[in-house]
């Protein structure tokens, strides 16, 4: 029987079935407390952890008999994968359980930024009627949707957008033009200044690399369409924040929904302040009650298959 260490939240259901075939020790808080964290380590056969757990440095060290990490999300920019490997430490990720609940969140955001109507609820109630200030909103249908990354979320993206009559384009650095994916979900790849230059709305879809940090810094935001919204639920540190802010004030920026942050969790942040239609959310683009049963079952499942080799 191996032992099972879960540094954060997991769907109970997944949890059981690990329970059920290993001894599980499993804390949400663990990933908050580190010296209780790395004690725990020391006799782990296997990891499962979220996106706050820094598999790397002391903890990677602390991990002697581990053999498996798993993953529940997709980025690995918490994990040290060099060191990973070079210990024999296979790492999982939950790719495809969540992608889903990030498509369907950016529609969502693009939809209410767009509209711009659906933060008048106190002012209605008050007595207020701001109808001609809210009768300007933009619609959706037949704008463009820029997705700078084009893998399974991206692709899911695209294929809600045009259910709502959007159109989109893509950009994948990683990916060859005459990839299939384009032509199955029927969106053109662009390189990346026509996609700024094109998209009523921008989402971003790739890692936090070197290539794409700060990838969406003061010059990059500039270069968007005039009006464009702009959506990350992709990683922090791809976009630089201030800079965001100073184009939301400006009026260049016509709106903005950021879900990941440089920093997490977010501390204080006075340029955020009375930003106009920006959404802010706690890194839960990927979290729903059905995409974390579905995270979880998959990682467990193959946290079972590693464990079983």
């Amino acid at each position: 029987m191996a032992r099972i260490v879960i540094t954060e939240f997991m769907d109970e259901r997944a949890v059981a079935a690990l329970a059920a075939a290993h001894d599980v020790h499993y804390d949400a808080t663990l990933v908050d407390d580190a010296p209780r964290l790395l004690k725990e380590a020391a006799t782990a056969d296997a990891l499962v952890v979220r996106n706050r757990t820094q598999v790397r440095g002391a903890l990677l060290a602390a991990l002697v008999r581990c053999r498996v990490v798993g993953r529940l999300g997709v980025g690995l920019d918490n994990i040290d994968l060099a060191a990973c490997q070079a210990r024999g430490v296979a790492v999982i990720p939950a790719t495809g359980a969540n992608a889903r609940s990030v498509a369907e969140y950016v529609i969502a955001a693009a939809l209410l930024l767009r509209r711009g109507a659906y933060g008048s609820s106190a002012a209605v109630a008050a007595g207020r009627w701001p109808r001609t200030a809210l009768s300007e909103g933009r619609e959706v249908g037949g704008c463009t949707l820029g997705l700078i990354g084009f893998g399974g979320i991206g692709q899911l993206t695209a294929s809600l957008a045009r259910g709502i009559g959007m159109q989109a384009v893509a950009f994948d650095a990683q990916m060859r033009a005459d990839h299939p994916a384009y032509a199955e979900q029927g969106v053109r790849c662009v390189g990346l200044d026509e996609l700024l230059a094109v998209s009523d709305v921008v989402s971003l879809h790739v890692p936090l690399v070197d290539s794409t940090r700060n990838l969406f810094d003061a010059t990059r935001i500039a270069a968007l369409k005039p009006g464009a919204v702009l959506i990350n639920t992709a990683r922090g540190g791809i976009v630089d924040e201030v800079a965001l802010a100073a184009a939301l004030r400006s009026g260049r920026l016509g709106g903005a929904a950021i879900d990941v942050f440089g920093s997490e969790p977010l501390a204080a942040a006075p340029h955020f302040e009375d930003c106009p239609n920006l959404l802010l959310t706690p890194h839960i683009a990927g979290l729903s009650a059905e995409s974390n049963e579905r995270v979880g079952t998959l990682i467990a499942q193959r946290v079972l298959e590693a464990l079983s080799r």
